[in-house]
């Protein structure tokens, strides 16, 4: 008999398969998917019932079966286990690090305070940039309170280090810096005017806005907490971050949420109808 690994690759097999095919033929696929899901789940749902009135040892055996477990949880018919507040914490932590170590900053869990409050500590050029107070209520915190819905409270140390003889300037911890030349990025009809075009250039990603015959270059990222931009609104000459509603000015970079940060901006050039974006040291 397959393992429950086993039996996943092969379902993963049959829907890679499936992902080539046109979209008529998907849309038969996929409802034929759901149909059978629903059977099942009714099934399942009919199953469990009469198992609870008859015999609960019987139930939790058969859920602890690793491939009835999963098929229930896929279902929704039984809950995750709930990992330890304090491992779900640092899960929260994790996701927000990539961003700050990228400017030098880190943060760190200093205690958790039942029943409902957390207290962490903004470390490196984290502690004194001028977004820290950003990053801690609408990323940290944020993080924290998507894996904990128990927490309520996120606060942070008072004592909280400095760094010396370091300047951060007015850009996001979450912002980082690419070293290049002049590079020719899209012809100018590709910028569609009033709008943005995001690029791809060696793995970084920029965003175009042109106005008439200005055309600004920014970072693809929210200086709050680096989230793309190219599917954000543009309206009035302003862009609003799709993640977390942040505003910026297209023509300058400035944050209209907080003035304190700012897209990060690229010299731009037009030559022969090409742009061309310097990415600076």
């Amino acid at each position: 008999m397959p393992n429950l690994e086993e039996l996943v690759q092969e379902i993963n097999r049959f829907e890679a398969i499936i992902s080539e095919w046109d979209e008529s033929q998907r849309c038969v696929a996929v409802g034929l998917k759901r149909a059978i899901e629903a059977l099942h789940k009714a099934a399942l749902t009919s199953l469990i019932k009469n198992l609870k009135q008859e015999s609960m040892p019987a139930l939790r055996h058969a859920v602890a079966d690793e491939v009835v477990y999963a098929v229930l949880l896929y279902h929704e018919l039984v809950k995750p286990p709930k990992l330890p507040l304090s491992q779900r914490v640092e899960t929260a932590l994790e996701e927000v690090r990539p961003g700050l170590k990228s400017h030098n900053g880190d943060v760190e869990l200093v205690a958790i305070k039942p029943p409902d409050t957390v207290e962490i500590r903004l470390i490196g050029t984290c502690s004194s940039c001028p977004a820290s107070t950003l990053t801690l209520s609408q990323g940290v915190e944020q993080a924290i309170k998507n894996h904990c819905p128990e927490i309520t409270k996120v606060v942070a140390a008072s004592n909280n280090p400095t760094v010396n003889n370091v300047n951060v300037g007015l850009i996001s911890p979450f912002s980082s810096k690419i070293t290049s030349t002049w590079i020719k990025v899209a012809a100018i009809d590709q910028v569609a005017e009033f709008s943005v075009l995001a690029v791809q250039f060696a793995g970084n990603s920029l965003i175009l806005h042109r106005q008439g015959a200005t055309v600004k270059c920014y970072r693809n990222a929210c200086a709050h907490l680096g989230s793309p931009l190219e599917k954000g609104k543009v309206e009035n000459g302003i862009i609003t971050c799709p993640s977390h509603g942040f505003q910026y000015k297209l023509e300058t970079g400035e944050c209209l949420t907080a003035p304190d940060v700012s897209l990060q901006s690229y010299p731009v050039k037009i030559k022969d109808d090409k742009v061309f974006v310097k990415l600076q040291n």
